[in-house]
């Protein structure tokens, strides 16, 4: 992981026990799920998406968009709730997308999206939790 401090931090073994082994790949290990795998792919209710680590909201329903790849994308997140580093694994230069509170792999950011902000972050969906709105 990142040498910075996030307001919420966790042991290894912390995050073996509040993850799921596939939530740990992905979020604490830099992996990704396979595409097409996740329920929150066809999730269209009104709500937010929140991180799977910490609960803090990163993405609204009314930003994500079917992009084919297989991952849920959207054009924005929340403002603050994500960074993003450089990531030059799989012999490339990609944008990676990390949760702002505990600094979770959550997925790629990529500039092919739809306008207005042409950017699609491209996100597992193991790393998130949804919570519709009161209807």
């Amino acid at each position: 992981m990142l040498e910075k401090t996030y307001p919420v931090t966790h042991s290894d073994a912390e995050w073996r026990r509040l993850l799921t082994p596939e939530q740990y790949y992905v979020m604490r290990s830099h992996g990704t799920e396979a595409p097409g795998s996740c329920a929150l792919l066809a999730e269209k209710r009104p709500g937010r998406f929140t991180c799977a680590g910490c609960d803090t909201p990163l993405f609204e329903t009314k930003l994500k968009f079917e992009s084919g790849t297989g991952w849920p994308s959207f054009n924005d997140p929340i403002e603050g709730s994500v960074e993003n580093t450089v990531d030059r694994s799989q012999g490339m230069i990609r944008t990676e997308v990390h949760c702002a509170t505990c600094g979770s792999h959550l997925g790629h950011v990529f500039p092919d999206g739809p306008p207005p902000t042409h950017q699609r972050y491209c996100i597992n969906g193991v790393a998130m939790n949804f919570a519709a709105d009161p209807a």
